[in-house]
């Protein structure tokens, strides 16, 4: 049987591409280790994101490219995934990699919803999350995350942000009554989201998820000009309406050099539990062609589900990913892979990855 040599294995790896960073994966630096015993080719793989969309289609062009090698036997693939920052050298929150600001160009279009689950999503892959709530109007992430009524510690004069499973959380609605109302001026918002960034300890993540206010008001502008962001994501509902304002949203964060990851259909259509039957009670698709028309990725839809409300309504964001039908629950991890990804392209961007050498 033909001996299999590194050299080969590191070779035939390098028609093997990334496939949204459209680079192959020895030059990215996600080839770790390569062992070789009896024709039996053990490859260790460092994914940018444990959310990675990919993973599969990276596991299969893997082993394709490997077994072209004479005397190959059998491929094993190991993961490991290390976030990349998009932030480097950032002087404000130095210790977060990625700060990805969830938008909507109106209300109730469940972006609150969707920041939600998208930082429950991520921290269930493994990174590590926070949840900053800088909608100061209509703060919605302390009920949603089931630590309503929690009060932040102190500690070396820094606000700590609220466990909610795992998640850190930090909103104004820790700070005020439920039914009290917020009526502040633009410079008592910026004022907020300076504070959440300056004197809360956000400690080391991989992901700072913010639920912005809806439209295109003081706080995008205050956090915008405050910190370096990895990008935005725009929620929108199917309706003319809500995707004339989604436009709108995605058009202000270009004006404000903030990337914009991508589109999100809320409410893209419903499916009935019972019978399976589909009705797309507001339109559907539209969110998909804006995105076409802006040039902005389509992240994925959610359908209208009852089971989303309840476990927002109750606090248990993390029955959304345990406690839905397998329809919706795909749905759901796909939005979040698909965002993680768009994550990492940026962090590719900002960064120049290392070339492999392995001895």
């Amino acid at each position: 049987m033909p001996t299999v040599t590194q050299e080969q294995v590191l070779n035939q790896l390098r028609s093997v591409n990334d496939p949204e960073l459209h680079r192959d994966i020895v030059s990215l630096n996600m080839v770790k280790d390569i062992t070789i015993h009896d024709g039996r080719v053990r490859v260790h793989i460092e994914l940018t994101t444990p959310a990675c969309p990919l993973k599969d289609q990276v596991r299969e062009d893997v082993e394709r490219a490997l077994h072209k090698i004479s005397g190959v036997q059998s491929v094993e693939l190991a993961w490991s995934a290390q976030v990349r920052s998009s932030r480097p050298g950032a002087s404000l929150l130095p210790g977060v990699k990625n700060v990805v600001a969830v938008g909507a160009g109106k209300g109730g279009v469940g972006k609150s919803t969707a920041a939600v689950f998208l930082a429950y999503g991520l921290a269930r892959s493994g990174a590590t999350v926070g949840l900053m709530d800088a909608d100061v109007y209509g703060p919605s992430i302390p009920t949603l995350t089931g630590v309503e009524g929690a009060r932040p510690e102190l500690h070396d004069n820094l606000m700590v942000p609220v466990d909610a499973g795992g998640v850190g959380v930090m909103s104004i609605g820790f700070m005020i009554a439920r039914s009290q109302a917020v009526i502040w001026r633009g410079p008592m918002t910026h004022g907020v989201v300076k504070q959440f960034l300056e004197n809360v300890d956000w400690g080391e993540l991989d992901y700072l998820i913010v639920d912005l206010p809806p439209g295109t008001g003081d706080v995008p502008l205050s956090l915008a000009q405050q910190i370096p962001m990895t990008g935005s994501v725009v929620i929108c509902t199917p309706q003319d309406v809500a995707l004339l304002d989604a436009r709108r949203a995605v058009k202000m964060y270009q004006q404000l050099n903030v990337a914009c990851l991508g589109i999100i259909e809320n409410m893209s259509y419903y499916l009935c539990p019972q019978c399976g039957h589909r009705d797309e009670l507001f339109d559907h698709g539209g969110a998909r062609v804006a995105a076409e028309e802006l040039g902005v990725p389509f992240l994925g839809e959610i359908p209208l589900n009852a089971k989303i409300r309840l476990h927002g309504d109750a606090g248990t964001p993390e029955k959304l990913f345990t406690d839905m039908d397998g329809h919706v629950r795909d749905a759901l991890e796909r939005v979040v892979a698909n965002t993680a990804g768009q994550i990492s392209i940026r962090a590719r961007i900002q960064q120049a990855a290392p070339t492999l050498t392995i001895e």
